[in-house]
């Protein structure tokens, strides 16, 4: 298998977040429910729910980091629905501004936007850095602890939502 995040689209979903934004955000959160099988786990969550758990369907508590699994067209869309229902984290995804989903989910929805410099490298299963995807990402915050943090990350560029 091919260690780059964008060609391994439908391969796998298991691409971890990399420790550096854990490190800048400074939270302890209460729940990771896309939290891998195996391999390096860097989300500092006091409940993780695996594939095997279905995060999906368990009930949510707390402060939430969601990095939904990617795999396949439009599956991340289940997991920013029940994020924003939940209203507590924050959510990783493609910074596809121009995609329906965007407008649909994210606008109407997140309170914060942050914007990471660069291109996120994310980590294999086997602790290897994947090359740099062919786009950005987008951290969401929703609940004041998240969108605090991301204020302050200094992780790039950061907005609040205006309604």
């Amino acid at each position: 298998m091919t260690k780059y995040h964008e060609p391994s689209i439908g391969l796998t979903s298991e691409w971890r977040t990399p420790p550096e934004i854990f490190v800048a955000l400074k939270l302890e959160f209460d729940l990771d429910p896309c939290s891998p099988l195996e391999g390096p786990d860097f989300v500092p969550a006091k409940t993780k729910y695996t594939i095997a758990d279905n995060g999906l369907v368990q009930p949510w508590h707390g402060l939430a980091f969601v990095n939904p699994p990617f795999g396949g067209r439009n599956g991340h869309i289940p997991w920013m629905v029940k994020f924003f229902a939940h209203g507590n984290g924050i959510l990783v995804v493609r910074a596809y501004t121009s995609s329906g989903w965007w407008h649909r989910y994210i606008v109407p929805s997140a309170e914060v936007l942050l914007f990471p410099r660069g291109k996120t490298q994310f980590i294999a299963s086997d602790g290897s850095v994947g090359k740099a995807p062919g786009h950005g990402v987008a951290l969401i915050g929703a609940g004041e602890v998240a969108c605090s943090a991301l204020r302050r990350s200094g992780l790039g560029w950061c907005a609040t939502t205006v309604e």
